[in-house]
């Protein structure tokens, strides 16, 4: 199947746009597992954070079929968590990937955020050094319709965070993107409360891979793409990355001016 993308760059952002989300979702996992494969030639274990998200399911589809991965040799994290929600609920974040990756490979160790943890900030510290003893060679990530990653909403993001892992109170529009995502039923069921690794967190890893298709987030990847680098919208900060490529679809891409008006890649 071909997956041929528009390509441009936004500063040191490479940006795939596709005709869909199915073909995004293609070529995003080929080209993650691509660098897992060639990382594993020379590195005993992979360390990876992955997101947790509507947004991704095409990606990890795709990428728990890929061959010739050493599942065996990878350490999965995954990059926040609510508070004070059942581990085993459908919208518990761990239990999203559990359920649509790692059930399906045999993954070396999972890392899960506890959100019910009595002890927050224990564990955030617990977390943080598991990140610290395990350093990120690969992020997969999505952008929020408030243009969060992970869940620094914009009145918590912090480019130069101090802290690897927090708990952040969640914003209207995060809360209500888990209705729009279908994820609750009602703005009121939406936990106020979350657990996060933070953006210095996030972009220490060697490698970034973003996934964001959908109408819904087409406003987030026009202030991503056209907006100064600024923390109002936490997605500008990708275009920092020295390794980074965000892949799109016509729909997310559905309000960036014409294709041709940016640097090509």
């Amino acid at each position: 199947m071909s997956t041929q993308a528009q390509e441009i760059k936004i500063d040191r952002l490479n940006v795939k746009i596709f005709e869909n989300r199915r073909l995004m979702g293609i070529e995003a996992a080929q080209t993650v597992a691509a660098k897992i494969r060639e990382l594993q030639k020379t590195q005993e274990t992979i360390h990876i954070i992955f997101a947790s998200a509507p947004s991704q399911n095409e990606f990890l589809e795709v990428l728990m079929q890929e061959k010739d991965i050493a599942w065996e040799k990878i350490n999965a994290f995954h990059m926040d968590e609510y508070v004070n929600l059942p581990g085993d609920a459908p919208q518990s974040f761990g239990h999203f990937l559990k359920v649509r990756l790692f059930d399906h490979v045999p993954v070396g160790q999972v890392f899960y955020l506890n959100g019910n943890a009595t002890d927050i900030e224990a564990e955030c510290k617990r977390y943080a050094d598991l990140l610290i003893k395990y350093p990120t060679d690969i992020v997969c990530l999505g952008i929020g319709e408030n243009c969060h990653l992970a869940f620094n909403d914009p009145h918590v993001a912090f480019f130069n965070d101090p802290l690897i892992v927090k708990q952040v109170e969640l914003d209207t529009p995060c809360r209500q993107q888990q209705v729009n995502d279908e994820c609750f039923d009602t703005f009121e069921d939406v936990p106020t409360h979350a657990l996060t690794i933070t953006i210095p967190a996030l972009l220490k890893a060697k490698y970034a891979y973003a996934m964001v298709p959908g109408t819904k987030k087409a406003e987030a990847i026009q202030h991503t793409l056209e907006d100064d680098i600024q923390e109002a919208y936490p997605s500008t900060v990708l275009r920092n990355h020295p390794n980074v490529t965000l892949f799109i679809d016509k729909d997310s891409a559905g309000k960036l001016r014409e294709i041709s008006s940016y640097s090509q890649a």
